[in-house]
């Protein structure tokens, strides 16, 4: 009798058992392994206030667009992705402990990264000694691909000495009557900023066209008006602001009030954001400015993001978050090429390496990365043509004509 009831025993253990296999497909029942280990948790801080939190607020929204496109896939190798967001209020020490925070105390299987150079190098520093993968959406000057970062890439078009290189050599392949003789440069104390400016300043003065004015302005600089008198006294063929949104707007309401005329004038990131015209008060008409994406390209993901975009914002994308999208992608695609997606140092060697020797098919076009992390595309040159955003250069990207010289402010 007792070898029968253990034999019951065992009998009904194994029915369980089968019950339950029975009901693994069932609502509520036990998540498929991968998801049975939690979400794949992002670590980001960005500036979301102070000095650059107006492109720091489109870089969120860009990897809330991936975040929601992914997930609605599935997610990453079966998990969904959890966004953490700490604000870093431009402040350089406080990104670097916001990364330190993520990696040790979130436990974050992966990092994105911040805007703006100042923020990028430091954060970037923190991630490589986690040996953390870094890839980022906005750190474009010289200075970031020269501290030895084994883990960075810049997910964008070109570095920020190469922003303008189109434009360079539009300028410099005019006839000699036409082209400007005088140039005024006006930057933020930024890497980045002074980096596209100094970029375009450096190939029209090797190929001939006079520095006149050479400023550098602290980023709390809210009065422009001694700048532009500088700039309205010396007269110059072409003004070129190293910007980013407030002081672009600064920059050029001071120039108009003095009523600067150039024959041509350009800033960096400020004209690529929507509110640009409007908060210039009229004065946008054909600045140019270099820009690494466009909302009318075809290429991989753009019109699907485009269009989540503004279900999700009620707005239009711009470029900031076309480059926080931009970083999901990549990361996104070495993901499902290595098979892993944890902060292991085994599984963010082989995150790196693949991206290191790999192209992607990107919102911005392909991209593809040298031994520092730099890019190996280029940006295109806006203008805004009949009140619209043109694509001016390259050629082959071309959706209107440059105009040059521009119209009086």
């Amino acid at each position: 009798m007792a070898r029968v009831r253990k034999a019951l025993t065992i009998m009904s253990i194994c029915a369980l058992a089968l019950t339950a296999c029975a009901k693994s497909d069932e609502p509520g029942a036990a998540p498929p392994p991968g998801q049975q280990q939690g979400p794949v948790k992002i670590g980001v801080s960005l500036p979301l206030t102070g000095d650059f939190s107006e492109p720091g607020k489109g870089i969120q929204e860009g990897y809330q667009v991936w975040a929601d496109q992914v997930n609605a896939k599935g997610g990453l190798l079966g998990r969904k992705v959890e966004l953490i967001f700490r604000d870093d209020a431009s402040d350089p020490n406080r990104v670097s402990s916001d990364y330190e925070s993520l990696i040790t105390q979130d436990k974050v299987n992966l990092v994105f990264g911040p805007f703006s150079s100042r923020l990028v190098i430091p954060a970037a520093k923190v991630a490589e000694s986690y040996d953390m993968l870094f890839v980022e959406p906005a750190g474009a000057a010289a200075e970031v691909f020269e501290q030895g970062f084994e883990r960075l890439f810049y997910a964008a078009p070109a570095i920020a000495s190469d922003h303008y290189d189109y434009l360079a050599d539009y300028l410099t392949g005019l006839p000699a009557d036409q082209r400007p003789k005088t140039a005024a440069y006006a930057s933020l104390d930024d890497p980045f900023a002074q980096g596209t400016a100094y970029g375009l300043r450096d190939r029209l003065a090797a190929a001939g066209v006079k520095t006149v004015v050479d400023e550098v302005y602290p980023p709390e600089t809210t009065d422009f008006a001694p700048i532009a008198a500088k700039i309205a006294a010396a007269e110059p063929d072409l003004v070129v602001g190293g910007t980013q949104f407030e002081d672009s707007v600064g920059l050029v309401r001071a120039l108009q009030e003095l009523k600067v005329q150039p024959k041509l004038a350009a800033f960096s990131t400020g004209p690529t954001l929507a509110e640009f015209p409007g908060a210039v008060k009229g004065a946008a008409e054909h600045i140019l400015s270099p820009v690494g994406w466009s909302a009318t390209a075809t290429f991989t993901g753009n019109q699907a993001m485009v269009g989540r975009y503004r279900e999700l914002f009620g707005g239009a994308a711009n470029e900031d978050a076309a480059n926080g999208y931009t970083v999901g992608q990549i990361v996104e695609a070495a993901v499902n090429a290595v098979k892993c997606v944890d902060a292991a140092k085994e599984c963010q060697d082989k995150l790196t390496e693949h991206i290191r020797k790999s192209t992607f098919d990107t919102v911005v076009g392909p991209l593809s990365f040298d031994d520092k992390g730099r890019p190996e595309q280029a940006h295109m040159i806006q203008q805004y043509v009949g009140g619209k955003v043109e694509i001016v250069l390259p050629e082959q990207a071309r959706t209107a004509e440059l105009v040059y010289p521009k119209q009086d402010w």
